[in-house]
């Protein structure tokens, strides 16, 4: 099965010169979901994750079904004051402006083995500032893991000391 023929490509969204990658066919499908879920479990199991953390919201999609498979815990990352509990923040710039993500301050323990899922790496900004938040809890980020590559953004340069798992390159 190849994942890619789950991918919708949209053009000019949500811009002018933008391909949007669409993750949703590849939701609907139950095999091809799974497939790609099953390949981070595997990955997670490799690299001894604890705990898997997730940014919002597409991060959510897969980190929940592996954390769920894995039987341990899941940590949502979020924007601010979505979080009912004492956070931590984390401020990082975007190309057109700054954004900042927040977790509960118990969600990672020291010692912990955080594994990071999310949906796309592009810019590397959103992972970035997970690793932040993970470190200043005290845990340790023994891999990331995307569904989706954009390779020409080079957010993967940033992350070339921690191991990876990139179901699809674009």
């Amino acid at each position: 099965m190849d994942l890619k023929d789950y991918i919708a490509t949209i053009p000019n969204f949500p811009k002018e010169g933008i391909l949007f990658r669409d993750i949703t066919p590849a939701m609907l499908n139950g095999k091809a979901f799974k497939k790609a879920c099953d390949e981070m479990v595997a990955f997670a199991k490799r690299v001894g994750a604890t705990v898997v953390v997730g940014p919002e919201a597409r991060g959510f999609i897969f980190g929940c079904p592996v954390a769920y498979a894995l039987e341990i815990g899941f940590a949502p990352v979020r924007k601010p004051g979505k979080l009912p509990r004492e956070t931590i923040s984390v401020s990082y710039d975007l190309e057109y402006g700054s954004n900042t993500l927040s977790m509960h301050k118990d969600a990672v323990k020291k010692g912990d083995k955080v594994l990071i899922i999310d949906d796309l790496l592009a810019t590397g900004g959103t992972v970035m500032a997970t690793i932040e938040l993970v470190k200043k809890l005290g845990g340790e980020v023994v891999g990331c893991a995307f569904f989706i590559e954009l390779a020409d953004l080079k957010g993967k340069e940033l992350l070339k000391d921690i191991p990876l798992h990139i179901s699809l390159t674009y």
